[in-house]
């Protein structure tokens, strides 16, 4: 079972932290693409979260169930308005199921890195395989690892910087683990800076090409954002659509 890091406070002041992904030029393709990649059929969501992605597809009237780790999350999602259509269960994306099966199973926002070993991985792909229905597909978002950026003898690389907050991707195994950790530092009202942090496993668009061959599915397509911008060997980010084998 995988690390339960979203309790507490972390559930409260999710949203806030992640308020840029609610923006309508980030939120809106996402949705557009999911609606049109489920094609009517019913969705479920890994790691739902408070629901940023689920509640939009869902009024745009699809059936939407999804899969959660942290209760605390779950509440927060709860608590929000459009949230009751939606069928939710408590459990670990790599392992639980849910009744029924979907057109479209999706992943977004880098959340497969929490995943923290190869292993749990591709269980989560073989999850997905098992609620698909025949040619379903399986969506997932993910960073694209930013290792050549670090420098000569580094272990470290800033994605964030402002007066207010420092965000650093410290590198802990290159090799055969390929795990990371994220710092990150937020200003408090008296000046000081607070520490937090997370670790993840980094995975390339190619192992996760080879995940999915495992759990029955090909790549259909790939694309560097949600707007279907072509992938290319500057991409920071992936948008990778599988097929179940029919």
């Amino acid at each position: 079972m995988p690390e339960n890091r979203f309790v507490g406070a972390a559930a409260r002041n999710y949203d806030k932290g992640a308020a840029d992904m609610f923006k309508p030029g980030i939120l809106n393709p996402t949705v557009d693409c999911l609606a049109e990649m489920a094609e009517n059929g019913p969705a479920l969501e890994f790691a739902i979260g408070t629901g940023r992605v689920a509640i939009p597809l869902a009024e745009r009237g699809l059936s939407v169930s999804g899969i959660e780790l942290s209760a605390d999350m779950l509440v927060e999602f709860r608590a929000k308005p459009g949230a009751a259509p939606i069928t939710t269960v408590e459990g670990d994306m790599a392992t639980t199921r849910i009744d029924g099966t979907f057109s479209l199973v999706y992943l977004v926002f880098n959340t497969i890195t929490n995943l923290t070993t190869q292993a749990e991985q591709v269980a989560c792909f073989e999850n997905a395989a098992r609620h698909l229905q025949p040619g379903g597909r399986f969506v997932i978002e993910n960073l694209v690892p930013s290792i050549r950026r670090l420098p000569a003898g580094g272990m470290s690389v800033p994605f964030a910087l402002s007066q207010d907050y420092v965000g650093i991707d410290e590198y802990t195994d290159l090799t055969h683990r390929q795990l990371f950790r994220s710092r990150h530092f937020s200003r408090r009202t008296d000046g000081c800076f607070v520490e937090s942090g997370s670790p993840f496993r980094f995975v390339w668009p190619s192992e996760l090409d080879l995940m999915a061959r495992i759990a029955g599915m090909t790549l259909e397509h790939r694309w560097s954002d949600w707007s279907r911008a072509p992938f290319t060997g500057e991409s920071t980010s992936a948008i990778s659509v599988w097929r179940l084998r029919k």
